[in-house]
């Protein structure tokens, strides 16, 4: 396989949103590169790459855009959620496997792929991907927007006097902001940020062949809307908006007065968000941790550049100055039709048109948790264990106020949490404070090194210290990403402790997009493995020893590897008695790379255990492979909330689901978590929240809405709604609309 050409199309971003042409690409394919090598030996080519098949995750994100069953605005925001998505993916995996293959270019990896081959197969997957993307935004969003009056313009294309009022605005609101950074003998070339839109620029002082030709660059400000309305002529808000970019490069003509321009190129830089050096801090501890965080913030900013998004056409010599001061080589270079930025589409998916985006979802408080003040609030615990299912039940009413109630109890004395990523302005951080500056014993573990979160994070830790909160700031070379909130109260029998335990994080506004599940409990059991669990985070310990919960890196692995065990050996003596089936596994989970885990789950697809997997994101396990992995499936669903509970059941010999084991926690099926990372999971024993589990894994099976099954050979096909399915059924409106609807009848 040869690394794809760029894509070459009549227009770029100057031209306008609306050129005429042929499309650019063929319909959705579902297609990846043959990447996967090809044996009759089972024991080769079990796994897939973990790259393509992320990406193979976002193309399904990328085909909700062209969904024409989803609501347009919300068409319109999927298209920035993949260009999101795709940006992390270069600042995390392209970074980490160009130093790979720098350092071990010709080693494979499980897959078969070394990581130079990894490269290419990335590289002709993203070109395939962005080409659709721009194929949906064209063809599709742009004209369906148009048809509600929703325009996006290009500036050669408006009546003057349109051209008049938005460069009357130019000079009022962006002109003053921009700073134009010519490179020559007196001027080096200027630092590209992260991310940032730029106009790459060659101009002379005169018209001449032979005049000295210059270049420049121009940053068009992040800070400000990229979409702007056309000023209407009566001074109303617009529905009509052309691109920031698109106005800027027609006005250069103020930025470099007399001079004259002979090209411009639009373009973005991708920078490295990995570490690249010997990494002090996965070994540093306290104040150390913290300096190590913070240098390492810093330095970010400076990272080596792993991709260049150029629109079409610019000229070699450009291109070559660019590669060269970006130390990026061809295949670094991916041209970008369409917009630059696909992201900045939110200020278009934001506009106020509610007939255009899904309805709305008002999240109902759970049905145990009801009327109930503060101190009602832990009687309800006491009475049952609570499973809180969010968004569909409301995180304010439930998480938030647990703390909450806590904080205001004054039978409360001790509260301790950790926090992995939160939102800027967390309630938990506030009320945190409040509890200590109350005189409870409050403790919270702050995970510094969360990828994108190290600032606040850091801020977070600085501002609960100085209220007196007990901060630690992780556990030296693991990361923390459990989901675990622990309360001593003082009660008629003596101190009780209550605990939440999650599988998503203490975030207020990714629990309204996000779904995610936590148990409320008191069970002593649990309980006395959570204050074990936060001794061991903020104090000093040796290897722990838990009863009940499975908290890596300690007895999480053992325990999956033993209950797998255990439904091989109920398969062998349903065999043996001639029943059939015997064992039963099925794991909703978010990605699933770990090679221990997959290779026992082949073994007990060989013993018969029937498999079911729920991956929304990448899956290296091959299913249906002859031999090997038969009797497992794996799907996918895709659609309205992003799909982040973790959910893990063993059939334990019981034919009735509702038996068995069942658990909840923050970890995925992968090295990292299972290794790598402080996490925890929770039985859930109590039969009415199994009865839930179960619901919503039979929910998501019935799923032909918003469904995908994985194939053999790695690609993923979309289910179609039978003819003959119920209109109101999880297999005609898909796992979200049933669930919602399944919550406000409770």
């Amino acid at each position: 396989m040869t690394p794809a050409e760029p894509q070459r199309t009549p227009a770029g971003p100057g031209a306008g949103p609306l050129p005429p042409g042929p499309p650019v690409t063929p319909p959705l394919s579902l297609t990846v590169p043959d990447t996967a090598p090809r044996t009759d030996d089972p024991d080769d080519a079990i796994f897939f790459n973990r790259d393509v098949s992320w990406l193979q995750f976002n193309r399904r994100v990328l085909a909700q855009a062209a969904d024409d069953s989803i609501p347009l605005l919300e068409r319109v925001r999927f298209l920035s959620i993949f260009s999101s998505n795709l940006d992390e993916f270069f600042m995390k995996r392209v970074g980490l496997l160009k130093r790979q293959s720098q350092a071990s270019p010709n080693t494979p990896t499980p897959d078969g792929l070394t990581p130079r081959k990894a490269l290419v197969a990335v590289r002709s997957l993203v070109g395939d991907l962005q080409a659709e993307q721009f194929r949906i935004f064209r063809e599709l969003i742009v004209p369906a927007l148009a048809r509600v009056d929703i325009h996006l313009l290009a500036y050669a294309d408006l009546p003057a006097a349109d051209r008049q009022r938005l460069d009357d605005w130019y000079r009022a609101n962006v002109f003053p902001a921009l700073t134009p950074l010519a490179v020559d003998p007196g001027h080096r070339f200027p630092f590209i940020s992260n991310l940032s839109d730029s106009l790459g620029l060659v101009l002379s002082e005169g018209r001449g062949e032979d005049d000295p030709r210059h270049f420049a660059r121009v940053k068009v400000p992040g800070v400000l809307q990229r979409f702007v309305p056309i000023p209407a002529r009566d001074g109303r808000r617009s529905c009509r908006f052309v691109e920031l970019s698109d106005l800027v490069r027609h006005n250069l003509d103020d930025l470099f007065p007399g001079m004259q321009v002979h090209e411009q190129a639009q373009f973005r830089v991708t920078r490295s968000a990995g570490i690249q050096r010997d990494d002090p801090v996965d070994r540093a501890g306290g104040d150390s941790l913290m300096t190590s965080v913070e240098e390492e913030l810093r330095q970010r900013k400076f990272a080596r550049a792993v991709r260049l998004e150029i629109e079409p056409d610019a000229s070699p010599s450009m291109l070559r100055l660019l590669l060269d001061k970006l130390n990026l080589d061809q295949q670094d270079v991916y041209e970008q039709p369409g917009p630059m930025d696909y992201t900045a589409l939110n200020e278009i998916a934001d506009i106020d048109r509610p007939d255009l985006r899904f309805r709305p979802w008002k999240p109902v408080v759970p049905a145990r948790l009801r009327g109930t003040d503060k101190t009602g609030f832990f009687a309800a615990i006491r009475k049952q264990d609570i499973l809180v299912h969010h968004p569909y039940e409301s995180f304010n009413a439930s998480v938030e106020r647990f703390i909450a109630a806590a904080a205001a109890d004054p039978d409360v004395i001790t509260i301790k949490q950790t926090l992995y990523r939160t939102s800027r302005d967390s309630p938990f951080i506030e009320t945190l404070i409040r509890a200590a500056e109350a005189g409870k014993q409050v403790a919270c573990l702050v995970e510094l090194r969360a990828r994108f979160d190290e600032g606040p994070n850091v801020r977070f830790a600085r501002q609960l210290e100085k209220a007196g909160v007990h901060v630690a700031y992780g556990v030296v070379g693991l990361k923390t990403h459990c989901k675990t909130s622990l309360v001593v109260r003082k009660e008629r029998s003596g101190l009780r402790c209550y605990a939440h335990i999650g599988t998503g994080n203490y975030n207020p506004k990714t629990a309204q997009l996000y779904t995610d599940l936590g148990l409320l409990t008191c069970e002593p059991a649990i309980t006395t493995d959570c204050v074990s669990l936060f001794n061991y985070l903020t104090g000093l310990a040796a290897t722990q020893s838990y009863g009940q919960l499975l908290v890596a890196p300690f007895n999480m692995r053992a325990k999956f590897n033993q209950l797998i065990e255990r439904e091989i050996e109920h398969a062998r003596r349903a065999r043996k008695k001639g029943k059939g089936p015997g064992g039963r596994i099925i794991a909703k989970i978010n990605s699933l790379e770990d090679r221990d885990i997959t290779q026992r789950l082949y073994a007990a697809s060989r013993e018969g255990v029937q498999i079911t997997l729920i991956v929304r994101g990448f899956c290296c396990l091959r299913p249906g492979f002859p031999g090997t992995s038969e009797n497992i499936r794996v799907m996918s669903v895709v659609g309205r909330f992003l799909e982040h509970s973790r959910v893990f059941h063993f059939g334990g010999g019981s034919e009735d689901p509702l038996d068995g084991d069942w658990y909840i926690g923050s970890a995925d099926w992968m090295y990292r978590n299972l290794s790598n990372r402080v996490e925890a999971a929770v039985p859930v024993r109590e039969p009415e929240a199994r009865r839930r589990l179960w619901r919503l894994i039979e929910v998501m099976l019935a799923d032909h809405s918003r469904a995908w099954d994985l194939n053999t050979d790695g690609t993923y096909t979309p289910r179609k709604v039978p003819a003959d399915a119920p209109a109101d059924s999880p297999t005609a409106i898909g796992t979200f609309d049933t669930l919602m609807r399944d919550t406000a009848e409770s």
